[in-house]
């Protein structure tokens, strides 16, 4: 028998793999740079959802446990940003360094450093959590540019805290509450897609309104290059002084 998993629909996500497999692609979507397609958001909700035994009954599944998703979540959120931030500092920007491909596009690593200028390591690593795709290349990207281990683990408990369990417990409270809506799940989740996208499109926007001396970072720089231009500038003014 053949097995047919659609990796970008929740729903068979969860249906196909259960609890182990939405904490799997929580870690893998956080800690891993090809994991950037997966959906975290929604999968985030629509398990949620499934924890009403109602919305799990119509599409043919136990009911997840809230109690071990409010646990389990945030500890693989956790765990799979820090190992990202681990592989930036191990690795630097050869972890970047790839040729342009179907998965890997540089301009995933360039939205991830303009939010990390722009909002600073400590909030970015925060927000990043609700913005799909710069949420995995930020974490690798805070490690190449030097956020300390520590520093970094503080706030990606808080991110991670926030993102998984605010998403699950809506999910939940939508299940519970609102009668039927598991025969609107895919709507739903179309909205949660949206809600996602918001942050992104409202910063783009301002991006777009700020004058290019007034951007986080210049076009075409590579990851890091703002910093390094800074820095051999600090060394020689000191060494004229």
């Amino acid at each position: 028998m053949q097995l047919a998993v659609n990796f970008l629909d929740p729903q068979s996500l969860i249906t196909t793999f259960g609890v182990l497999g939405i904490l799997a692609i929580i870690f893998a979507e956080t800690g891993l740079l090809v994991g950037f397609f997966l959906p975290g958001d929604t999968l985030l909700f629509t398990a949620g959802l499934f924890t009403t035994a109602q919305a799990a009954h119509e599409v043919g599944v136990a009911p997840l446990s809230l109690p071990i998703l409010l646990v389990a979540a945030p500890v693989c959120a956790i765990a799979g940003a820090q190992f990202g931030h681990y592989l930036g500092d191990r690795y630097g920007r050869k972890l970047f360094d790839r040729p342009n491909s179907r998965l890997f596009r540089p301009e995933h690593v360039e939205k991830a450093e303009y939010y990390f200028n722009k909002f600073g390591p400590a909030k970015a690593v925060v927000l990043a959590r609700f913005i799909p795709v710069v949420r995995t290349f930020l974490n690798p990207l805070a490690g190449m540019l030097e956020m300390g281990a520590r520093r970094f683990f503080v706030w990606n408990v808080i991110g991670a805290l926030v993102w998984t369990e605010s998403i699950i417990l809506v999910g939940h409270y939508l299940g519970s509450r609102v009668g039927g809506i598991e025969k609107y799940v895919l709507p739903v989740v179309a909205l949660a897609v949206l809600a996602s996208v918001v942050p992104v499109v409202r910063e783009v926007l301002r991006g777009r309104r700020e004058t290019p001396g007034t951007r986080a970072r210049h076009p075409g720089e590579r990851p890091g290059e703002r910093q390094d231009a800074r820095a051999g500038r600090s060394a020689g003014q000191e060494e004229r002084l």
